[in-house]
């Protein structure tokens, strides 16, 4: 049996910390290959051979710590929204009536009956969840904290404080709850690339139907204001598309007849009729989708160590608790009642939800505003890992030159003429689409009979070798020259391509590139940051030295095979003390793209193999989207940062206070929920 992928939506999951629970569990289950909880978007990821007898286990362990979420399965694109339960709210506001009235009543038996009614209408769910998860083994959770913290307090007679502690407490969940669903609407928002419906033709008919019911060759029809529903090429009519939520391009993009586009974009002008090019499965819109998504699975050090901190962090305040409750007037300090109180203080204080629910949910919005920005970084581990690069390797053509190459001139040599050379180079290339190759061939303006050529052979790094007429013929570089033994002198400033017959170099066609204008100010930028550039190309000599002398590289290596470039790259990287991102086209440079700590690839929308190979898909052919990726990085971990000192420096001052009887539960119940709630608008700094 295949491992396979399975998704199922987490309905009702509302407590991160029970998230990470649930994760732990169905990880340690037999059969599992890999498991992950994505809190923010209520989805859990399993890949296993046996989904059948593994789901039903891993929905035990989900119903084990949290009943009331049910594991719904996915297929395609399934969102549910929870309701809110009106009688639970009803339930509430008795509870709350009944406790403002308990306040106003003189001490009795009235007053308790009123009490425990409003404590358990109030709190009642959280006390059972807490006996239940007790009874299976799983005592530290906020559930028990409460529980213990509330009962303890009817214990010593602080009635009141016992329920507006516990209703407090549930208003903070509430608003934080609202708070994670805000940011979760928010990041959807930044996502809603999905068409709802697509205008399919069916002879004189024009039928409403679901982007999923589309078939290859399908006619669709795309009117103005309409997402494009998937990738289709364009067969009547023109029109301006705005792709801003594909690209990060602000500009709309001219297409008509013959056009390719892309789902997810936005028709602005006129009427657009489309055939079918992909299904949605495999659509652009749900490539990007998919890729935002699944990225919470690849989880950054610093939510695995949080995780890991929380498990243990929750056991160590209870037994602090307990000694702070007993110690003390054990040895005289005082009497039972005040250690208590402050025990149970400390006890509320103690729930690390601040930090298991924003740490994701900000990596979650620096992963949505980078798709927003074109950059689809594939999990938050690559987030981590762009903040901590210290050197950048560039591929030159089409990354840092933009790859659309012209014949700027042809020297004929040894009594060939410039017809003759551009004939046989024309005839060999028209096998080839490297860019260069496809130059060459636009020069050529008579028609290519690929039938002349015979015995074609595609020499990787070096050229084409073919026979032309019964003669032997090469197009390549210096390298593939050397190889046939004839001797070169290097032109600099240009890309050289040499033409040799029957092993006479025939003549020399001279390509030009142009350096993308951004280039340089993205090296500048990466320098400040103290971060090294290399350039690794095919390339010769002087094409290399040169692009790297313009934009101020560091250093740079020319003709490389694609196992040279792999090997080239093991030493770079041996040598320098950090990460490295590796920047490339996606498609030839696959492997040094795995082999990266972060693998970067160029205008990739819509090339599997880029899409597959890469941890970044930077979706155009901007290279300042590469700074661009850094940049949003650092600052979501500066938001993380943040969200972790936020939280450790209040709960460890109001631990430090409960211990010595200077702060209450008012003070432990913000420093419960009030924090978490802090570090959630905190968090939506970076989505906004």
């Amino acid at each position: 049996m295949r491992v396979l992928k399975y998704e199922f939506y987490l309905e009702g999951l509302g407590c991160a910390n029970c998230a990470a629970k649930m994760e732990k569990k169905i990880k340690e289950l037999e059969g599992v290959n890999f498991a992950s909880i994505d809190f923010v978007n209520k989805k859990l990821v399993i890949e296993t051979e046996n989904v059948d007898i593994v789901s039903k286990k891993a929905e035990e362990i989900i119903k084990g710590i949290e009943s009331h979420v049910n594991m719904v399965s996915i297929k395609d694109e399934v969102e549910k929204e929870d309701k809110i339960d009106k009688g639970i709210i009803i339930k509430y506001l008795i509870g709350v009536v009944l406790f403002i009235s308990m306040l106003f009543m003189k001490n009795g038996t009235s007053k308790l009956i009123f009490s425990l009614t409003s404590y358990v209408l109030i709190g009642g769910d959280i006390v059972y969840r807490a006996f239940k998860n007790i009874l299976k083994g799983q005592v530290f959770d906020e559930n028990f904290l409460m529980t213990v913290a509330t009962f303890g307090a009817f214990l010593i007679g602080e009635l009141p404080e016992a329920i507006s502690v516990m209703l407090f407490y549930k208003i903070g969940e509430t608003l934080q709850d609202m708070a994670v669903d805000k940011s979760r609407k928010s990041i959807k928002k930044l996502l809603s690339l999905k068409a709802e419906c697509a205008n399919l033709v069916k002879g004189e008919e024009i039928l409403k139907v679901k982007p999923e019911e589309l078939n290859l060759d399908d006619i669709i029809l795309i009117k103005p204001g309409e997402r494009v529903p998937v990738d289709g090429v364009i067969i009547d009519g023109r029109s301006s598309l705005d792709v801003a939520a594909l690209t990060g391009e602000s500009i709309p993009s001219y297409v008509e007849q013959g056009s390719y586009i892309l789902s997810g974009s936005i028709n602005l002008e006129g009427v657009l009729k489309v055939r079918v090019l992909k299904t949605y499965q495999n659509s652009t819109v749900k490539k990007i989708l998919d890729l935002v998504e699944n990225a919470a699975s690849k989880k950054a050090k610093t939510e695995n160590f949080i995780t890991k901190f929380a498990r243990y962090y929750t056991p160590a305040v209870v037994g602090l608790a307990f000694i702070l409750a007993v110690i003390p007037p054990v040895l005289g300090f005082g009497d039972f009642k005040r250690w208590i109180y402050r025990a149970l203080v400390f006890l509320v204080v103690s729930c690390p939800c601040a930090l298991v629910i924003s740490i994701p949910l900000s990596f979650f919005g620096g992963i949505g505003l980078a798709s927003k920005r074109g950059i689809l970084i594939k999990g938050s581990s690559f987030i981590e890992a762009l903040c901590e690069i210290k050197a950048v390797v560039f591929d030159k053509t089409g990354t840092l030159t933009w790859g659309r190459f012209e014949v700027s001139e042809i020297v004929p040599l040894n009594g060939f003429s410039k017809e003759e050379v551009l004939k046989y180079a024309a005839l060999l290339e028209s096998f080839s689409n490297h860019p260069i190759a496809v130059s060459i061939v636009k020069e050529y303006k008579d028609i290519i009979d690929k039938t002349e050529v015979k015995d074609f052979k595609e020499i990787s790094g070096c050229g084409v070798w073919g026979k032309i007429f019964d003669k032997e013929v090469a197009v390549g570089n210096s390298k593939l020259m050397r190889q046939l033994g004839i001797n070169l002198e290097e032109n600099i400033n240009l890309t050289t391509v040499y033409v040799a017959v029957n092993g006479v170099l025939a003549g020399v066609i001279k390509v030009t590139d142009s350096i993308k204008s951004s280039a340089k100010e993205v090296i500048d930028n990466l320098k400040k940051q103290n971060i090294k550039t290399f350039i690794l190309t095919g390339d010769n000599k002087a094409s290399a030295y040169y692009v790297a002398d313009k934009l101020g590289i560091d250093e740079y290596y020319f003709e490389l095979l694609p196992q040279d470039k792999v090997e080239k790259f093991n030493v770079i990287k041996n040598s320098l003390d950090g990460k490295v991102a590796f920047v490339g086209d996606g498609i030839n440079d696959a492997p040094v793209l795995k082999l990266s700590d972060v693998g970067i690839a160029m205008g990739a929308l819509g090339q599997d193999a880029a899409i597959e190979a890469a941890d970044v898909v930077i979706t155009t052919d901007e290279i300042e989207k590469v700074y661009e990726a850094i940049k949003i990085s650092k600052y979501t971990r500066k938001i993380v940062v943040q969200n972790i000192i936020l939280a450790l420096s209040i709960k460890v001052l109001v631990l430090i206070l409960a211990a010595f009887g200077l702060s209450n539960m008012w003070e432990a119940v913000f420093a419960d929920v009030g924090v978490a709630l802090l570090a959630v608008i905190n968090s939506r700094r970076i989505i906004k």
